[in-house]
């Protein structure tokens, strides 16, 4: 279900990631959300591996994802390069921590959301 500038949160996962060359860098696979305001937070990106082996987990802050409506899709400021030193987890029984969140947001330069 989609309306106007809304989309539902199953909608999201699985659209790709693109830098703004173009180039694919992966795919939504799922959204973080503020469990009390319902704000998206994070969108982590599966990126890399094949056919699931060796995939990671890139969390992305929410801020830095722009749709795209020609791609279909989100561009995010990367390139593959820093992409690959940006903070990542296997997605097997990850635990996300306070000091994890600064970390990804340190990286990015974006406005922390656990501030």
């Amino acid at each position: 279900m989609t309306s106007g500038p809304l989309i539902a949160a199953d909608k999201v996962e699985g659209t790709h990631v693109y830098n703004p060359a173009g180039e694919k860098l992966g795919f939504v696979d799922h959204v973080m959300l503020d469990k009390v305001s319902g704000r998206a937070v994070y969108a982590i990106m599966a990126f890399g591996g094949f056919l699931g082996i060796g995939e990671k987990f890139h969390p992305l802050p929410w801020s830095e994802l722009k749709y795209d409506d020609s791609k279909g899709g989100y561009i995010v400021n990367l390139d593959k390069r820093r992409l690959q030193d940006a903070p990542a987890h296997a997605g097997t029984d990850f635990e996300w921590t306070e000091e994890y969140g600064r970390s990804v947001d340190k990286y990015y330069g974006a406005r922390s959301y656990w501030d």
